[in-house]
């Protein structure tokens, strides 16, 4: 078994001081490993990641991430990247990693994910190049989840993003802001390979369950949406994505 921790859009800022380290401290006991679902940040700016990486130095746990809107918005997101790693942590951008956990292997597959709607509403890049080059993005990261699943021979993976694969745990959220929220292109390949449990977070006003339409579980782990610092997932050969908030 596996504890998997997992929060998304912490929205740390530089005056965020002290305010994670205490719930953090607690998940040395709780959880074997943390996850974060994007917008570390508030605005992508070096002194919030200066502050979140001392927040994160009371973990004995490995710390793997990927980053959100939110981390992009000052364009220097190889700054915060630079920061984080430095204090530890393993950030995921179309990239995949292996966690050892008392003799089991965890595969993390992680990236951004980015925007296209969902289902017969999902854009397609057909027609002006702005479109195309829209949809590029989305398309890439869909290959790094592809790449990882198909590669990774581990007991458990999982897919962290930012943007959501599926409009289920989207609800709650504006029907029209829906297509920058996430894409079921994300979810072609988790389906196509398999995976144990997909964390997001980015939608504030979601909802926590769903599933993809193969059934893999999927969490919206913002924390306005779960209530509290994090959610805590236990992963087994045998039943898979157990919450244990």
């Amino acid at each position: 078994m596996i504890r998997v921790a997992a929060a998304g859009d912490l929205h740390c800022r530089a005056d965020s001081v002290g305010l994670f380290s205490p719930w953090l401290d607690r998940l040395n006991q709780e959880a074997d490993v943390f996850l974060m679902a994007g917008d570390l940040t508030n605005w992508g700016e070096r002194d919030e990641a200066v502050v979140l990486a001392r927040e994160l130095a009371c973990l004995r746990i490995p710390i793997l991430c990927v980053f959100g809107n939110h981390d992009y918005h000052n364009e220097q997101p190889e700054v915060v990247r630079e920061i984080l790693e430095d204090a530890g942590a393993i950030v995921l951008e179309k990239e995949s990693t292996v966690v050892e956990v008392r003799g089991e292997t965890l595969g993390v597959i992680g990236t951004k994910g980015f925007a296209g709607g969902f289902g017969q509403a999902c854009i397609a890049p057909f027609g002006e190049p702005e479109i195309k080059m829209f949809l590029r993005e989305t398309y890439a990261c869909a290959q790094s989840i592809e790449t990882g699943l198909r590669t990774l021979e581990t007991d458990f993976r999982v897919v962290l993003l930012h943007y959501s694969p599926i409009p289920e745990t989207l609800k709650g959220e504006s029907v029209g802001v829906y297509p920058f929220l996430g894409s079921s292109i994300l979810g072609e390949p988790i389906d196509e390979h398999g995976a144990d449990l997909v964390l997001h977070g980015h939608a504030h006003k979601g909802t926590e369950h769903g599933a993809t339409p193969g059934g893999v579980p999927v969490r919206n782990c913002s924390i306005p949406v779960i209530g509290q610092p994090y959610a805590l997932y236990e992963l087994q050969r045998a039943q898979v994505a157990v919450e244990q908030h």
